[in-house]
């Protein structure tokens, strides 16, 4: 096979700019993408990546510059532009309608026939050769909500491939996947490069750049700040190139073995999810002070039925939750509060800030009814000085990067809202510490430094409780690992004593020793 330089240039972006009103998105980039090749776009979160793909998908006009196909300079209103051309994405939420068929979420928006009657067959048929082609060996007639979520961004691919994508851009493909379906995915890529498609992956998993790509680009505020082959670079160096300092990747810390009384008790705990099935299944779990117990699992398999049960957002349909030996299974959220019971959420944005409320503001919810964040006890004059100077402490303790405490929490980026949740949780000295995807969505800037916080949270003697899509998460944070299948602990691990692989198989249901 020809070296990557040597093969045609089938995609160029020639000092592209896109100028929003306050911010300079991307500026004077230019890339370029071979045939068959696999090309890594990395950088921190605002760097403008996606921004870049989304004007070659047709989704923004850029300011300036130009798009060359295959040598032909091409102009897109729209991501159907695109698609004409040969441009296909597949997004990180997929785009795909769960009441429908494999098939039908193929053919949707492009379906043949004649007359208004669609050849439901022939569409069938191509499905099904395209599938086989490829070796994604998904069926055709299968319903995407009975599927899981590797099987579904497989069907996102082939949505693209039976539009005649030759151009693929993959936005955080394993952002939800099993170690045996990243696996799976990375061969189903390599098929597809060897047919001629080329294809553009945006992540942040450093090892997975490592593995799958031949060249990266690196971007940073808006700019080219690096480019190179792939395998002449260490993850180290990729790192360094996005944050434009020294990363620390492997988080180091001492093995703890604690002996002492948990500080939670969870027994027998059963919890339904909104359609009334139940999510948790007689689930029993300690956590002690100083240790972190993580628990890993594929999303939908009740993770967030028990993180909302343990912070009373949920009802227990059966089963006790003890703190300190107290029954606080029925007590408030405010209750849990009082008790030193801190909560980082998955979703920051629902439940973790308030985004039109400024940062200050942010800090003291929850305590924003008792001394100091009130003049005096029983109180509703807000003591607004003092919330103000409490807030700007804690930005500096914290490194939150904001114009002031007054700004909205909204205006600040993902890294820095997560900052400000730790920041008021993590202050408040909590004996118990419920924190769910702490990293989504976040660079490996702010991964640094909000891994550093949680273990000198345990380090203080904080009893903590992770659950996390994110293995590498898992293990590098982690005293134990419980894996949670199908709303049951299946399987109880020490981070040293096992892999990413063996804890993948028993996400999925792969070995059926529950214990």
């Amino acid at each position: 096979m020809p070296a990557i330089l040597d093969r045609n240039v089938v995609l160029e972006m020639r000092n592209i700019v896109k100028q929003f009103p306050k911010v300079l998105a991307n500026n004077n980039i230019n890339i370029k993408l071979y045939e068959g090749e696999i090309l890594s776009l990395l950088g921190e979160n605002g760097a403008g990546k996606s921004t870049l793909m989304n004007v070659l998908y047709g989704l923004y006009k850029p300011t300036s510059g130009d798009i060359f196909l295959n040598g032909e300079k091409v102009s897109f209103s729209s991501p159907k532009d695109a698609i004409l051309r040969g441009l296909g994405m597949v997004h990180q939420h997929f785009m795909l309608v769960e009441t429908l068929s494999v098939t039908e979420n193929i053919i949707l928006g492009s379906e043949p026939g004649k007359a208004g009657v669609i050849d439901y067959k022939t569409a069938r048929e191509e499905v099904k050769n395209l599938s086989e082609k490829y070796g994604l060996n998904v069926d055709p007639d299968a319903l995407v909500e009975s599927m899981p979520v590797g099987l579904q961004q497989r069907v996102e691919i082939l949505k693209a491939l039976y539009r005649k994508a030759n151009v693929l851009i993959l936005d955080e493909p394993t952002a939800v996947l099993t170690p045996q379906e990243v696996d799976e995915l990375f061969e189903v890529i390599k098929t597809l490069v060897a047919t001629g498609v080329s294809v553009i992956i945006i992540t942040h998993k450093l090892e997975e750049v490592k593995e799958i790509s031949d060249r990266s680009y690196i971007l940073r505020r808006g700019e080219i700040s690096g480019e190179c082959n792939t395998a002449d670079v260490s993850k180290e160096e990729l790192a360094n190139l996005m944050v434009g300092r020294d990363v620390v990747l492997t988080v180091q810390k001492e093995t703890k073995a604690s002996t002492v009384e948990p500080v939670l008790k969870i027994r027998g705990l059963n919890v339904k999810n909104d359609k009334g099935i139940v999510a948790v299944s007689n689930l029993n779990l300690d956590i002690r002070p100083g240790e972190i117990v993580g628990v890993a699992g594929v999303d939908g398999n009740g993770q967030t039925e028990l993180a909302e049960a343990v912070r009373s957002l949920r009802d227990v349909e059966s089963g006790t939750i003890l703190f300190k030996e107290e029954d606080i299974t029925s007590l408030k959220t405010k209750e849990l509060i009082d008790r030193k019971m801190a909560y980082v959420p998955a979703d920051r944005h629902r439940f973790g800030l308030v985004l039109p409320m400024t940062v200050a503001e942010n800090t003291v919810l929850g305590y924003h009814d008792r001394e100091p964040a009130v003049k005096s006890k029983n109180s509703l004059i807000m003591n607004l000085g003092e919330i103000a100077a409490d807030a700007e402490a804690l930005v500096e303790q914290y490194d939150i990067r904001t114009p002031g405490v007054q700004v909205p929490a909204g205006t600040l980026s993902g890294g820095n809202q997560q900052k400000v949740i730790l920041a008021r949780e993590f202050s408040r000295e909590p004996e118990f510490l419920l924190v769910t995807q702490p990293t989504r969505g976040l660079d490996v800037g702010a991964i640094e430094y909000i891994h550093s916080q949680i273990l000198a949270m345990r380090d203080k003697g904080v009893a903590i409780l992770l659950i996390s899509l994110e293995l590498e998460e898992i293990f590098s944070l982690s005293d134990r690992i419980e894996v949670m299948f199908e709303g049951r602990l299946v399987k109880e691990f020490s981070p040293e004593e096992t892999d990413e692989k063996e804890v993948g198989l028993y996400m999925t249901g792969g070995n059926t020793d529950a214990e």
